[in-house]
């Protein structure tokens, strides 16, 4: 009774259990400053510093609880969230930039099937069965045919081996397993990724705003570094157009050398190899570049 009676007015934030963005997820919430403490058999975790509690389920559940307001918040696939069919009760507040793969029709690399209208009649087997429906309804349709459509969780790449169907729709990360198991994807039904959801009804509007703009910082202090350098005033132009910023580049006078300015600016981590090469070459000098591990913008 006392552990429900803490529960109370706590937002619930749903979390994959397990599974290949588990880690990812944890990191995020480290990244967002959300402190627990979670024992190895224990679902549900208490925040220590925030009015929330971590519910710990199966990654297919989640866009299902979120939907049906059984918890508030959520992290899972875009491609859940089709599959559920609660479009229309969640809100997708921030897609995470982790977890992405494609959702594709896989055949036998030298199989009888080659296109989507050859699968048609025939047997599909998938964890994807309302999407995968979705997919070949109007093809039964122009067909006069109706394909099989059932549904297999676990080792859906062994379907087409052992002989128990023709074709499977399943997630595509890298295509090792699909090749490995002799497949090849013949069509993509979606590209998709995690993504931070919520319930429309939710009651605790003011703290998921909060947690999205955590979320978005965290994201962000991937994606830049800080950028500092010094540069004669004579060239800040030029460097200028390097390192724009957000909304403009720092720049402040240096007392000790006159002309000169020290300049900081947020630049993106792909580029920054190449941006300290141009800065060099318009002659910036003292280049550093530090990472974040959250902000605000």
């Amino acid at each position: 009774m006392q552990f429900v009676k803490d529960l109370e007015d706590r937002l619930l934030f749903a979390v994959p259990k397990k599974g290949r963005i588990y880690q990812t997820c944890i990191e995020l919430l480290k990244g967002c400053d959300i402190h627990f403490n979670r024992s190895s058999r224990q679902d549900i975790a208490l925040c220590t510093n925030l009015p929330i509690a971590l519910v710990f389920l199966p990654a297919a559940d989640i866009a299902k609880y979120v939907g049906e307001g059984n918890v508030d918040l959520g992290i899972t696939g875009q491609d859940i969230v089709a599959e559920s069919q609660v479009e229309d009760k969640i809100r997708e507040l921030l897609e995470l930039d982790f977890g992405q793969c494609r959702l594709s029709v896989e055949v036998p690399m030298n199989g009888p099937c080659q296109t989507l209208e050859s699968l048609v009649g025939k047997r599909i087997v998938t964890s994807f069965v309302h999407t995968t429906t979705k997919l070949f309804a109007p093809l039964d349709a122009a067909a006069g045919k109706t394909t099989s459509i059932k549904h297999v969780s676990g080792s859906v790449e062994a379907a087409c081996a052992l002989g128990l169907a023709d074709g499977i729709v399943d997630l595509v990360e890298t295509g090792e397993s699909m090749r490995a198991a002799g497949l090849h994807d013949i069509h993509d039904l979606m590209e998709t990724q995690s993504v931070l959801i919520a319930n429309r009804k939710s009651h605790h509007v003011e703290l998921i705003e909060k947690i999205t703009s955590r979320v978005r910082g965290v994201l962000t202090a991937h994606q830049y570094v800080l950028c500092t350098y010094n540069v004669e005033r004579k060239n800040l132009s030029a460097t200028s157009l390097i390192t724009p910023g957000r909304l403009g580049p720092t720049v402040a006078s240096l007392d000790s050398h006159d002309g000169w300015v020290a300049v900081s600016a947020m630049i993106s981590v792909k580029e920054k190899g190449h941006i300290m090469d141009r800065l060099t070459e318009s002659g910036a000098t003292d280049i550093m570049v530090m990472a974040f591990t959250n902000c605000r913008v």
